[in-house]
């Protein structure tokens, strides 16, 4: 019944921006999987800082809501069992991708994603709200403040921009599993290496990641997962986008459909939000652009765009993997 509403939130972000609009060593206590994993031994007292000032985290949370872009797939990722999270890519059921599936010992209660219940949140009882890749808006942080501690986004890390390092750093600091992260942030970086020395070629090309809405297209910038994940496979950001005035939003820019030109790259990668893909494929303007007519793009949906899309840390990890074949596939490599 709340999909339609669900993935609405899921898209709105991007949309609106477009339309211009292995662990260390644990404490004696190891807490049970219910509430978390293992604390090493000397997380705690832990200092986060955020946009909103510190955040002093002094003992293992056990009752956690994550509201931020991916911030619940990354609290299970290292062991956490979120009470409640939101599901902004509206994949139903627990609110995670195929690379997620199974982790949840207990489905959360799925909270709504631009415009968040906050009764349905303080109901949980949550001890830390995390809303760590958000809008950064005040008055959201300060009624989530309200209800429990929580943790926002960091310095520079409004609309979104939280980068998928600084989601993991911050989380897995709240969580007591400061060395978890960090050995996950090293599997991440092992697997785009891997994945760019398997393709010297690819160093240095251009890369577009587009988008289209019903709105219109667009282009994200440098500072989004999008392109940082291009950029992590030796590619560089489209020097026409990098050039262009971002959108209100701050991570995209708005191409118009006579400048779908402006897309052209050695390497072009875009994804539909909320139209079929065949509004993308279809349409004499896309087709015409040269790396296009060349065989140079890949259009994708589903649960690739999805982990493309998301950014965390197993999210990342599928991708890796499915993207790149694709690229090598366009590319001829």
């Amino acid at each position: 019944m709340r999909r339609p509403l669900i993935a609405l939130a899921a898209a709105t972000a991007a949309a609106l921006a477009l339309a211009g609009c292995s662990a260390g060593t644990s404490t004696d206590e190891p807490t049970d999987a219910a509430s978390g994993p293992a604390v090493e031994e000397g997380a705690y007292p832990a200092t986060i800082p955020t946009l909103f000032g510190d955040v002093e985290i002094t003992e293992q949370p056990t009752t956690i809501v994550a509201l931020g872009w991916g911030d619940a797939e990354t609290v299970l990722a290292l062991g956490g069992q979120p009470v409640g999270a939101s599901d902004w890519l509206g994949f139903g059921g627990e609110g995670v991708g195929p690379w997620a599936e199974g982790l949840y010992d207990q489905a959360p209660t799925i909270i709504e994603t631009l415009e968040p219940d906050y009764e349905a949140i303080a109901a949980l009882e949550p001890d830390l709200i995390l809303d760590v890749k958000g809008s950064g808006e005040q008055d959201r942080y300060d009624r989530l403040s309200e209800i429990a501690t929580t943790i926002g986004v960091p310095e520079g890390g409004e609309s979104y921009l939280t980068t998928p390092a600084q989601q993991l750093e911050m989380i897995s600091a709240a969580l007591g599993v400061p060395q978890a992260g960090a050995d996950l942030a090293t599997e991440i970086d092992d697997a785009f290496t891997a994945a760019a020395d398997a393709h010297p070629e690819w160093e240095g090309l251009t890369a577009t990641a587009a988008t289209r809405t019903s709105e219109g297209w667009g282009a994200y910038i440098d500072g989004t997962e999008r392109v940082e994940f291009l950029e992590r496979l030796g590619f560089v950001l489209n020097p026409a986008i990098a050039a262009m005035e971002p959108s209100d939003g701050g991570f995209s820019v708005n191409v118009s459909q006579e400048e779908l030109d402006t897309f052209d790259a050695d390497l072009i990668i875009a994804f539909p939000i909320f139209i079929e893909s065949s509004e993308i494929t279809d349409d004499p303007q896309w087709q015409a652009i040269p790396a296009v007519a060349e065989g140079h793009a890949v259009v994708i949906d589903g649960d690739i765009s999805s982990a493309y899309s998301l950014g965390s840390p197993l999210s990342q990890l599928y991708a890796i993997d499915e993207v790149s074949g694709l690229i090598a596939d366009a590319l001829g490599s």
